[in-house]
């Protein structure tokens, strides 16, 4: 797919989006570019390491609800619910805010960011948009025995454990998958989007896992649809693609343009990764894509509008050009 950007009359620059539709067999439904390099899928990933934690019982032993999964699977703005349920993890499994090692930043919510600095207040962790992700690995570190204080190391027996489930999903080998550090400093593996999209189909459709895995997607699936809000916050691209699609569609966007997608009614799984790892691409080619594979019908479509072709604006506010998808391959 390629995504164009307008300046005018002028086409001023281009993207290349590689992308993968897939059915939880690995029957490829739509591919454009190349769907067998791997790629890192930062925080694309995150329901499945929510799904790690769910599934080792740490929801049932600290009695996590809903709202809770959710933020674990979320990269939030940093909006106060979002803070609020970040500390409600740390608060159950009895850890302090210092407990996270993610690193601070300003709250990605421009009217959070703007009144934490009326406020003359610096962020902490907690407001890092993956606190929900590192509260909830600690959580996972209670229940498999692990050291919190080295939670951060892929060597951590939680983090085995997450990245063994991501494995499993995405039909991979573990000890071959290129493993780096994420930009908040957990360990992020790469693997072709030919496998996460089928690792999403599997969380559209739960066929094709483990029982016990099963049951742990489905949490975490129900989570961010029921609580779209938590995974990304107002205005968000994420949130507001559940939202439009009735709930039916699972999102999760990750840094360097990299998108992922569960069409539940489908079963399908999508994808893609912006070559050139700019975010501004995402959008319009997930939803092209999506459009084309049927998941979202003309009403829906409305409702997304403003993603699916952004306004390029000038410093003054001014209407200058656009974001759009030319098209989609199908394989």
């Amino acid at each position: 797919m390629i995504v164009e950007v307008t300046r005018g009359s002028l086409v001023e620059s281009t993207h290349a989006v590689a992308a993968c539709a897939a059915d939880a067999r690995g029957n490829v439904l739509l591919s454009s570019g190349d769907v067998d390099k791997p790629v890192y899928l930062r925080s694309s990933a995150k329901p499945f390491i929510a799904a790690a934690v769910v599934a080792s019982g740490a929801r049932e032993r600290f009695g996590f609800d809903e709202r809770e999964i959710a933020v674990m699977a979320a990269s939030h703005s940093g909006q106060l619910f979002h803070v609020n349920a970040v500390r409600s993890i740390l608060r159950k499994i009895d850890l302090p805010e210092s407990a996270l090692f993610c690193g601070a930043h300003l709250p990605y919510n421009e009217s959070a960011a703007r009144a934490m600095l009326r406020r003359g207040d610096e962020p902490t962790a907690i407001d890092n948009n993956c606190s929900g992700k590192h509260a909830g690995i600690l959580a996972l570190c209670l229940m498999v025995g692990a050291d919190t204080a080295t939670y951060l190391d892929p060597r951590n027996p939680a983090q085995q454990a997450i990245l063994t489930m991501c494995a499993r999903l995405c039909d991979d080998d573990p000890d071959a998958w290129p493993v780096a550090v994420d930009g908040c400093g957990i360990p992020v593996f790469a693997t072709p989007l030919r496998r996460a999209a089928r690792a999403f189909a599997r969380f559209a459709s739960l066929e094709g896992v483990e029982d016990a895995d099963a049951v742990a997607l489905e949490a975490v699936r129900a989570a961010m649809l029921a609580r779209p809000e938590y995974v990304a916050g107002t205005g968000e691209f994420d949130t507001e693609l559940m939202r439009a699609s009735d709930c039916t569609i699972a999102s999760k966007s990750g840094a360097e343009g990299v998108h992922g997608a569960a069409v539940v009614p489908f079963g399908v799984g999508y994808a893609s990764k912006t070559i050139d790892g700019t975010p501004r691409a995402r959008a319009p080619s997930s939803i092209a894509a999506l459009r084309a594979l049927g998941a979202l019908s003309d009403d829906r479509l409305d409702r997304l509008a403003r993603f699916a072709r952004p306004v390029v604006y000038n410093r003054a506010g001014r209407a200058v050009g656009e974001i759009r998808c030319l098209n989609t391959s199908n394989a």
